[in-house]
């Protein structure tokens, strides 16, 4: 699942947020373009020349309307996952089969007040603040090995966070 190569060219570049408030629990969204309730990280395309985290700060902006962050960590390495077939319309015009994540921690700095989902163009109708271990039941399938990904690689981060649990 390691990206590099070739066939990372299928693959559409992308940031994953794992934003965490004081007490360790992470941020995720409620899709606004699906029926049923869906819940993810925030996540979004790294553009040429740019990096995870800036990425990752861009799409805080565009997708919760805030910018009260600091990186705390990065992913050690690239994570991949397919989009399923019968998904419907492929939102990258059949250029990608999927996306190759840098999960991306960030420690909120601001208040509740301070996130609003009701940006220009929302991808989400709501939020919440979740368990870090609770991420992978919430996820869709496919994502589900990333979301398992985010909680072995920042539970310790989570930990330091929240005091020590």
């Amino acid at each position: 699942m390691s990206g590099g190569g070739d066939e990372d060219r299928a693959y559409r570049p992308c940031a994953a947020i794992v934003l965490f408030a004081a007490d360790g629990r992470v941020l995720v969204g409620e899709r606004s373009d699906v029926a049923r309730p869906a819940w993810q990280l925030p996540q979004g395309g790294i553009d040429g020349g740019e990096t995870a985290r800036a990425a990752a700060l861009r799409e805080m902006v565009e997708e919760i309307g805030t910018d009260k962050a600091e990186v705390l960590a990065e992913s050690a390495r690239w994570h991949r996952y397919d989009l399923p077939a019968g998904l419907g319309a492929n939102p990258w015009k059949g250029r990608f089969r999927g996306q190759k994540v840098r999960l991306v921690a960030l420690r909120f700095t601001g208040t509740d007040a301070d996130i609003d989902v009701a940006t220009a163009h929302p991808e989400f109708r709501a939020w919440k603040w979740v368990a870090l271990e609770d991420l992978p039941g919430l996820a869709v399938v496919f994502k589900r090995p990333l979301y398992e990904a985010a909680v072995r690689e920042f539970a310790r981060l989570r930990d330091r966070l929240a005091g020590g649990r």
